[in-house]
């Protein structure tokens, strides 16, 4: 896979590439980084791509034509897919990610201030993503954490069974870990994952998934009508017991 970013700050977003699991995926060919410097696409002297909205407003918008050619230069249009990360966009979710995962080049647009112009958007943006109800300052930090969500579903990046074990892999949220040691200042691991009972370790797992996902987030199990696991059935054999 290929990933484009087109950024104000390339130094930010290139730290991210060179350590840990990503640097390992740029390592061994499974992701290629392409950083994009937007300010290199101005055409002044003072390297200007942002400038005051039309209709009033605080904060600066970044203009169009600097994009413009910069998304240009990397020969992105209609056969590859350009995301742009925004406050304004669509929810991201696990199975958005996912779905991003497949696609062999993806182009990050790392907006700043205001936003971009929304001629960039009209004319190039496939995808208008919202990481969630707040809003950053960088771009570059919410380009970032849709790509460590979305790298990690290819193939050869994590073990499949590390990812089958993830919060909302089956729509709910992760069970509890421990390790070692087996006590720590009067607080055990419980018995049971001392047990080396595989059958009764996946039950407790399972159970201590739905509690949690019921006590942080409620909405996911409202949500799981349809799925392969039964929630609302082991709910109520927990609360039997």
């Amino acid at each position: 896979m290929t990933l484009n970013l087109l950024t104000l700050f390339p130094e930010i977003a290139g730290a991210y590439f060179r350590d840990s699991i990503m640097a390992r995926a740029v390592e061994r060919g499974l992701i290629a980084v392409n950083l994009v410097n937007i300010r290199d696409f101005s055409t002044d002297r003072h390297r200007t791509v942002d400038d005051a909205p039309y209709g009033g407003g605080a904060g600066m918008v970044l203009m169009v034509e600097p994009l413009s050619r910069a998304l240009e230069s990397i020969g992105t249009g209609k056969h590859r897919r350009t995301v742009y990360p925004t406050p304004s966009g669509r929810r991201f979710t696990a199975e958005y990610a996912r779905s991003l995962s497949v696609e062999p080049e993806l182009t990050f647009i790392c907006g700043r201030y205001e936003g971009i112009d929304q001629r960039v958007v009209d004319r190039y943006v496939d995808d208008e993503i919202c990481i969630g109800d707040y809003v950053l300052s960088s771009g570059e930090i919410a380009a970032l954490t849709i790509i460590d969500s979305m790298y990690r579903f290819l193939p050869g990046v994590i073990r499949e069974a590390s990812l089958a074990e993830e919060s909302f892999t089956e729509g709910l949220l992760e069970y509890p870990q421990y390790t070692r040691p087996e006590e720590f200042e009067g607080l055990r691991v419980p018995e049971v994952l001392l047990s080396g009972h595989h059958e009764k370790i996946r039950e407790w797992r399972l159970r201590q998934s739905i509690e949690k996902t019921r006590r942080n987030r409620p909405d996911l199990i409202e949500s799981q009508t349809g799925s392969r696991i039964d929630v609302r059935d082991v709910l109520g054999k927990t609360e039997e017991e």
